[in-house]
């Protein structure tokens, strides 16, 4: 019988292989999302410096959010990463998805992040 390997390992395998060929810089940085069972969480991240330029996600009193692991909560959690975003000076962006499918709450974040001024 063939054994299947666990999702979360070829998760790693996807965003491994991606991350090789999208690395942030200072001018343009890379947006990594992260999504648990329970939280969903982003970062602009500058890999020549392997420094986190601005962060958000859904477990910041900020946004007073009851679950966080909806789409509601994931699209909240990209306006606020675009408008600290702004603060930062940061306008573009790589968008790195971590390995997961581009639907649901990884595509709610990227949406109300475009929306709110991020360009990707």
């Amino acid at each position: 019988m063939i054994n299947k390997e666990e999702r979360n390992k070829q998760r790693k395998k996807r965003q491994k292989r991606f991350k090789a060929k999208v690395l942030g810089n200072k001018e343009i940085p890379r947006l990594s999302v992260f999504r648990s069972n329970s939280n969903i969480f982003a970062q602009i991240i500058d890999d020549e410096k392997n420094a986190t330029l601005v962060s958000a996600s859904s477990i910041d009193k900020e946004l007073k959010l009851d679950n966080g692991s909806n789409v509601e909560a994931a699209t909240k959690v990209g306006e606020l990463l675009a408008k600290r975003a702004k603060k930062a000076k940061i306008k573009t962006v790589k968008f790195d998805r971590g390995g997961y499918l581009y639907h649901g709450r990884v595509k709610a974040l990227a949406d109300a992040a475009r929306k709110n001024g991020l360009e990707f």
